[in-house]
């Protein structure tokens, strides 16, 4: 992965435009959602990392029984970059999915 430039704060205000679940928090975006259960939840979270895998930039993650928050910010730069508005776009798209009640015990989206 490359060290990318940090947003200027007019585009950090843009790119919470497009994401207005997201904020903007100690130099990174940050999304909190609680899921249906506990399961469900985690069930996320493994598919955040599958994102995360893919894309080579890794949010932080803190699981609180069925709330999960999501940071995204660039460990290398000291702040929010393109990588993070990426990652957060990306992780808002499954957030919808996983919001919803497993239709069985082992549905999962990986």
């Amino acid at each position: 992965m490359t060290t990318a430039s940090l947003l200027s704060d007019d585009e950090i205000r843009q790119a919470l435009s497009a994401l207005p679940q997201w904020t903007y928090e100690n130099n990174a975006l940050v999304r909190s959602e609680a899921f249906p259960n506990f399961l469900r939840g985690i069930e996320f979270v493994n598919a955040v990392a599958h994102l995360a895998e893919r894309q080579d930039h890794h949010p932080d993650l803190d699981i609180r029984y069925t709330r999960v928050t999501v940071r995204y910010w660039t460990h290398t730069a000291q702040g929010v970059t393109p990588l993070d508005v990426a990652g957060a776009t990306e992780t808002e798209k499954l957030v919808a999915h996983f919001k919803k009640p497993p239709a069985l015990l082992n549905d999962t989206v990986l």
